[in-house]
């Protein structure tokens, strides 16, 4: 069923969600691991059918599709590892010290705690790995959280034929009812993000959107903690020295970063910073690939069309290539500016623009490298094209890191690989919470908080505070 979820049945999701909050983080972190083991085995054995249903409603093409399987599989298993090894829980003993320095201390213990019921917002980008079994889902679940997933609107046949894979695969594996569920409808996830049984929401999407949505998280009686991934222009920085050295394939690998996947990832490099001496813009024709590519839904092409007419229109831009558009979708579309009126209008110029477009913005003087790097509000990503011997390297880098969750050398944003030090945030309006990330076993800490016990017996204490560490957990004590 992809019908809205009406208010009595997204009531009874939720108490579900909470009765099973009982059960699930009770279980020990190594205990939880099974069952999305159980879900990542089941995903792949029904990935042809799940991968053909996703491109009949996306377009992204199974070669794609099935890579991004792959990931989803991938992010299950690695937080059933996650869980396993039980470092996230960051148990740290302060034994009893009459003689601490800032008077006797107590026997404090410090362990992380599971929130509650989840509510995950699915994107319409990655079907898979963002979607009803993406990461947030796996992140939550491997914390101790329940989950109810409200479902994208751009693929609901495959939302629900996943969400049966995840829940039988769940159920068999003896899994309490109501661990995860999902619901659909615009209405249905505004009214559950306000609810008092959801804990915590997570999303991916537009500014827009998840603006509305962390409004509302934090208007509640009690508020919440709300995980939004927005936004991103992810500017890239070319050094004089770079773009003297290899400035062509720059170009061309700028090129093919920024359409991959028809522009519609939130890593999209959608600034290129050169030097006008360079005169890289004369390359860009010439790199630029002339086919259309497939948009995901109509609002997203109705979107596009409308942030690129804007853009495009703003004073003191023009076009170098001018991207045509068909049945088929849009070809690719470039414009040029300049670093001065890029400074003078910051707030219109550096803006996201979900699609096939890119801006290229030529400087006069190296330290206007500088100047823009000061002007742009949060990031996900900011790269620099440089040489190891560039003397403006370590001060762009500095100033990039203050407003970018990652910062990339001679490399490109649009892969984020699925690993242990990985940072998908930024600082607002990248994300609603700068201090997380939403890929990465880093992911787990969004869904937990800090619990100490001072002076509790041992027997009364969590499991990985106790000092015979039952759970072979890492423990930090003093």
């Amino acid at each position: 069923m992809t019908d809205p979820t009406d208010a009595q049945v997204l009531a009874r999701k939720l108490d579900a969600a909470t009765a099973a909050f009982e059960r699930w983080s009770r279980l020990q972190p190594a205990d939880r691991a099974p069952f999305l083991e159980a879900i990542a085995s089941a995903l792949e054995e029904a990935a042809p059918k799940l991968v053909a249903l996703a491109d009949e409603e996306t377009s992204l093409g199974e070669p794609r599709l099935r890579n991004e399987m792959v990931r989803t599989v991938f992010q299950l298993r690695l937080f059933a590892e996650t869980a396993t090894r039980g470092e996230y829980l960051g148990a740290t003993i302060d034994r009893a010290d009459p003689a601490w320095p800032m008077g006797p201390r107590p026997d404090l213990r410090r362990v992380l705690e599971p929130l509650g019921p989840v509510l995950v917002f699915a994107a319409s980008n990655f079907p898979f790995a963002f979607s009803v079994a993406g990461g947030d889902t796996a992140s939550a679940l491997a914390a101790g959280c329940p989950v109810v997933v409200k479902a994208h609107s751009g693929h609901p046949r495959l939302s629900a034929a996943t969400a049966e894979v995840v829940q039988r695969a769940l159920r068999s594996s003896g899994a309490p009812e109501g661990l995860f569920d999902v619901v659909f409808g615009t209405e249905a996830g505004r009214a559950a993000i306000v609810d008092p049984r959801v804990r915590a929401g997570a999303f991916t999407g537009s500014t827009e959107a998840g603006r509305a949505l962390f409004d509302l998280a934090a208007g509640r009686p009690e508020p919440i903690p709300f995980f939004g991934e927005l936004g991103s222009v992810n500017p890239v920085f070319v050094t004089e020295a770079a773009a003297g050295r290899r400035g062509p394939a720059i170009v061309s690998e700028f090129v093919g970063s920024f359409t991959l996947g028809a522009g519609q990832f939130c890593t999209k490099p959608g600034i290129l910073l050169v030097p006008a001496s360079a005169e890289l813009v004369d390359e860009v024709p010439g790199a630029v690939p002339g086919a259309p590519l497939t948009l995901l839904n109509e609002r997203i092409r109705t979107s596009y069309a409308s942030a690129l007419r804007e853009l495009r229109d703003t004073a003191g831009v023009r076009v170098l290539v001018s991207g045509g558009h068909d049945g088929a979708g849009p070809s690719p579309t470039v414009l040029c500016t300049t670093s001065a009126d890029l400074l003078r209008d910051p707030d219109t110029l550096i803006r996201e623009v979900f699609g096939p477009t890119a801006l290229v913005v030529e400087y006069a003087r190296e330290s206007e490298l500088l100047d823009v790097a000061r002007a742009i509000d949060g990031q996900l990503t900011a790269s620099v094209q440089g040489e190891d011997d560039d003397t403006i390297a370590p001060e762009l880098i500095r100033l990039l890191a203050a407003r970018a969750g990652r910062v990339l050398w001679n490399q490109w944003p649009t892969g984020v690989s699925v690993t242990y030090a990985q940072q998908h945030g930024g600082p607002y309006p990248a994300t609603t919470a700068p201090a997380t990330t939403s890929v990465g076993t880093g992911a787990i800490h969004r869904f937990l908080r800090p619990v100490a016990y001072q002076g509790v017996p041992q027997h009364l204490l969590p499991p990985a505070l106790r000092d015979a560490n039952p759970l072979g957990v890492p423990q930090r004590v003093t």
